[in-house]
């Protein structure tokens, strides 16, 4: 597996991005075209598997590019909240009826010492 993470800036209407701790760097007039060749410029140093990124801003011209190549997670990264984090097994299905058990009690207009329709 490889992570490779780059730093993105803009200057003159052309993007231009440096890996953060090695050599790979390119550069495109969009942040989608200079996307795309920084995908392909990760693969060509690691080809092992699937490949995740993820772009993000800092300011308007500059940002964070990172590529993650192979690991076998697939769209595990993708899913919210326990799903991602839920053990194999039987731990799942037993963690869900404890959420479910959890019911918020109603409270009255007299147990806050005032009645909004008076």
């Amino acid at each position: 597996m490889g992570v490779f993470t780059f730093v993105c800036k803009s200057s003159g209407g052309q993007w231009t991005a440096k890996q953060f701790s090695g050599d790979l760097e390119a550069s495109a007039a969009s942040t989608y075209e200079l996307q795309r060749k920084l995908v392909q410029t990760a693969l060509s140093s690691d080809s092992s598997g699937g490949v995740q990124s993820s772009f993000s801003y800092i300011t308007p011209t500059s940002a964070v590019f990172q590529v993650i190549v192979g690991g076998g997670g697939g769209g595990a990264v993708f899913a919210g909240g326990a799903a991602a984090a839920a053990p194999s097994g039987g731990a799942a299905v037993e963690a869900a009826p404890a959420e479910e058990k959890k019911e918020e009690k109603e409270e009255s207009d007299d147990d806050m010492g005032f009645s909004l329709f008076d």
